[in-house]
């Protein structure tokens, strides 16, 4: 599955410009690709003003997603702010190149940020079938708890779509690591770079790493579109070699 991770400065709560900027990277992707992943809240940045850039499932976003993942031939993920039945949901969407969409809400709502106070949690994992592939899509704070995050759909990909500050960089470089090797899966995570509205820093380090912790793409600090190709087969060979898995545990998780 070849994939494109898009790592970028988001202009503060504008979903119309962070649009309009997505779609010119997208649309400057050279030959097709099958998954394009986004960051966490990519049309507005890490608001705690839910309602100024809210939109719902059949709003704009949506459909610029639909539009864009047809015209591309290539399903299309990331987080935006949405409200439904009265409340704000930071979702994940899903979107497959035939126009259907799939969506998980954050679980763990980040309380430092007071996250918590302004959306609603959501609750059951996502795990998306596409092109022969098992993928668990989470979002930025999910990376902090492992249980939650545990590979007990036998998922072939996890992505984490986040705003994850440069000041807590390192945490993030060490945890993607670590639920790649514990989960025995290709982890993708993809952050964002520049200033927000609260004058917070952020400095990508976005990175895809394969089942055993190594790096394959690695994106720094710099703005752009980053390519590779994830090979089913080496991870079957690589599970097959390697049979950590078997040895889990069993659990359930209660609220």
């Amino acid at each position: 599955m070849k994939v494109a991770i898009i790592q970028s400065a988001l202009v503060w709560e504008n979903p119309q410009a962070n649009r309009e900027n997505f779609e010119v990277k997208i649309n400057s992707i050279e030959g097709e690709v099958n998954l394009i992943v986004l960051p966490e809240m990519f049309t507005s940045g890490f608001t705690m003003n839910p309602a100024a850039v809210a939109e719902t499932m059949t709003g704009e976003t949506v459909m610029w997603m639909q539009t864009l993942a047809k015209a591309n031939k290539a399903a299309i993920t990331g987080s935006v702010v949405i409200e439904e039945g009265g409340a704000f949901y930071n979702r994940l969407l899903f979107v497959f190149p035939s126009g259907e969409v799939q969506f998980y809400d954050k679980r763990h709502l980040f309380t430092l940020a007071g996250e918590e106070k302004q959306y609603a949690k959501g609750g059951e994992k996502l795990i998306v079938e596409y092109q022969g592939w098992r993928i668990a899509p989470l979002v930025c704070y999910d990376l902090r708890f492992p249980v939650f995050s545990r590979n007990a759909e036998d998922y072939d990909l996890l992505i984490y779509v986040a705003n994850w500050p440069s000041k807590r960089i390192h945490a993030w470089n060490s945890l993607l690591v670590a639920r790649a090797i514990e989960n025995m899966s290709y982890t993708i995570g993809v952050n964002r770079i520049g200033l927000d509205g609260n004058n917070h820093e952020y400095n990508g380090q976005s990175q895809i790493i394969d089942a055993l912790g190594q790096t394959i793409v690695a994106a720094a600090n710099s703005e752009g579109v980053f390519i590779t190709t994830l090979h089913k087969n080496t991870l079957t060979e690589t599970r097959e070699r390697f049979h950590f898995l078997n040895d889990r545990d069993s659990f359930s998780i209660k609220d």
